[in-house]
Parts: structure tokens; sequence; C-alpha cells
């Protein structure tokens, strides 16, 4: 692998990183209903650029990762218009929240990926990643952030007075 390219993998990885964790913060934020406006930033546009960045990758023909990459446009590009467009008014409140936990989700789903490649431990569970340690540890995830977002969307609810109309235009 070139230098150019394992820079360009680190900058990468620690993009990842940094909506993981912005995104927790801000899906607790949803959770306790505070909107957590500055976490929020952070994570969409992190989120974005790891999405964006891992279209760079040199991969050849289609591939999980460019697969999931374009799903993963769809609830980033609602979340943003919902939570900066929209301004989270009405029934694009829930759309932001729901969209934020997916795109969250999607993030820690290459987590664990990638966790299971690289790290030895877990790569010797599952090198196939079709392993029962990988499925199960794929399925708490997953069942972990469905739970965490569907409570999110029954809490969280706009402040009145920080509520503004939608922007027109």
């Amino acid at each position: 692998m070139s230098t150019g390219l394992v820079v360009f993998t680190a900058v990468h990885t620690a993009i990842s990183l940094v909506a993981i964790a912005a995104g927790l913060v801000v899906l607790a934020g949803l959770i306790q209903s505070r909107r957590r406006d500055g976490w929020t930033g952070v994570f969409l546009a992190a989120a974005w650029a790891t999405t964006v960045t891992g279209f760079l990758f040199p991969f050849h023909g289609r591939t999980p990762a460019l697969i999931l990459g374009v799903i993963s446009l769809v609830p980033l590009a609602l979340a943003s218009l919902a939570r900066y467009r929209h301004r989270l008014a009405g029934g694009w409140r829930w759309i932001y929240v729901v969209c934020a936990g997916l795109a969250l989700y999607f993030n820690c789903f290459v987590l664990v990926v990638q966790a299971f490649q690289k790290v030895p431990a877990l790569h010797a569970l599952a090198p196939t990643e079709t392993e029962s340690p990988f499925k199960v540890t794929q399925l708490t995830v997953l069942i972990v952030f469905v739970a965490l977002t569907v409570v999110a969307t029954r809490n969280f609810r706009v402040e009145p007075e920080l509520a503004l109309p939608p922007l027109k235009g």
C-alpha cells in the first residue's frame, strides 16, 4: 500500500471516529430531548465527509462498501434537510431523529466490520465474517440502535422558543 493511501486511510478513519463520537453525543441528547446543535453540526459534517471520502478509495467494481456508501447518502441528506432546511418543523422532527440514528448506525456497522477485519483476536473469531460472533455482534448493534432511535424519537421535542419556521426558497 502506498504512503498516500496509508495517510488517506488514516484520515478517513479519523473522520469516521469523529462522526461516531459526535453522533453518540447527539443521540444521547435526542434521548434527553436536547438539541446539541454544535455536536449535530460536527456529526453531520463528519458523517458526510466519511461517506464521501469512502468513495475515493481505489475500488474495482461494485463492493459492499460502495453500496453502503450510496445507501447512507439517503439518511444523511434527509437528516441534513430536516435539521437545516426545515428546522425540525412538524414531521421533520422525527425524520431527523430516525435518519440521524440510521446514519450513525451505518457508521457503527462499518466500525464493527473493520474491527473484525483488522483486530487479530476478532478476526480469529470470524475470519470470513459469516461466523456467529460477527453475526451476533452486528445483530446486537442493530438492536441497540433500533431501541435507542425509538426512544429518541419518542423523547425528542423541539423547544418552542428555538423552533424557527422552515426556510423559504
